[in-house]
Parts: C-alpha cells; sequence; structure tokens
C-alpha cells in the first residue's frame, strides 16, 4: 500500500499527463484507476486543486458513474445485469442469488478478496439474458445453477 506522499506523486504525474486537455476530469479519473485500481480518496482534493474544482465536484462525478471504485476490487469483478430486458428474464431473482452466495451486496468484496460484485446497466446482450461478465468477459442466459458453478470457479 502507497503512502499519502507516493499517492500524491503519482497522482500528480496522471495530472500532467492530462494538462490542458478539455473536460479532463473523467480522463483523469479512469488514468488514476487504471493505475491504482481503485480511486484513492487521498486523490480527490489533489485533482480537485488542480482543475480548479471542490472535492464535492470530484467526489460527485466519481460516485456518479458505478465503474469508479473508492476500493480495490476482488481477484475477480462479477457484474450482474439490471437493465429492464435481463430483469424481464430473472434478474432480480440471480442478484439476489449472487448476493446470498458470495454474502456480499453490490460494489463490495468477498472477506477473501476473491469476487467483487457490480451491477451494471446492459451488456448488450438483451436477447441472451439474463447477462453476466465475468473479468471482461461476457456470458449469457445465466440462471442460478450457471451463476453457482461462475461463483465456484472464482473461489
Amino acid at each position: 500500500m502507497l503512502d499519502s506522499a507516493q499517492t500524491a506523486e503519482r497522482v500528480t504525474e496522471i495530472l500532467d499527463r492530462h494538462r490542458g486537455m478539455e473536460g479532463a476530469l473523467l480522463p483523469i479519473l479512469h488514468a488514476i484507476q487504471e493505475d491504482f485500481g481503485h480511486i484513492p480518496q487521498d486523490a480527490l482534493p489533489i485533482i480537485a486543486r488542480d482543475l480548479n474544482l471542490s472535492r464535492a465536484e470530484v467526489h460527485g462525478v466519481m460516485s456518479f458513474y458505478h465503474d469508479f471504485r473508492e476500493n480495490p476490487a476482488g481477484n475477480h469483478v462479477l457484474k450482474l445485469c439490471r437493465a429492464e430486458a435481463c430483469k424481464a428474464m430473472g434478474a432480480d431473482d440471480l442478484a439476489a442469488h449472487a448476493r446470498r452466495e458470495l454474502g456480499i451486496d453490490w460494489h463490495e468484496t468477498t472477506s477473501d478478496g476473491k469476487v467483487t460484485l457490480e451491477p451494471v446497466f446492459c451488456l448488450g446482450l438483451c436477447a441472451c439474458g439474463p447477462a453476466a461478465m465475468v473479468d471482461g468477459k461476457l456470458v449469457g442466459r445465466v440462471d442460478a445453477a450457471k451463476l453457482s458453478q461462475i461463483v465456484g470457479g472464482l473461489k
């Protein structure tokens, strides 16, 4: 884990790479998450000061977009589609099953650090719902049995 000075140094390097870019906040947040695996809270005041924004504005943008994380993700990321087409095919029951089986809620990571569960609002597999994404790989027609098999492979 990095200390505050190391975090500040890496964030400043990222800010320097985006210097002069119009609308740089989102690209900066993406770059920081790419570099750190999440967006450290220590980074928010540095970004705000550099972009002449309030810390609340930076936090508001970060918290609005579900892909930005405040904490590192687990070794595996399981995303379940929450869009209407998947919901019509049983995504709500599937999500409840996943939360029970993993023992966590949305945006949480299992205590062993292996799996993070995240909602996603459309994976583009509407005809194959409910859909999931496991470590960036799309999976369609997920039911409870298939999800249990997926989860078992992640543990």
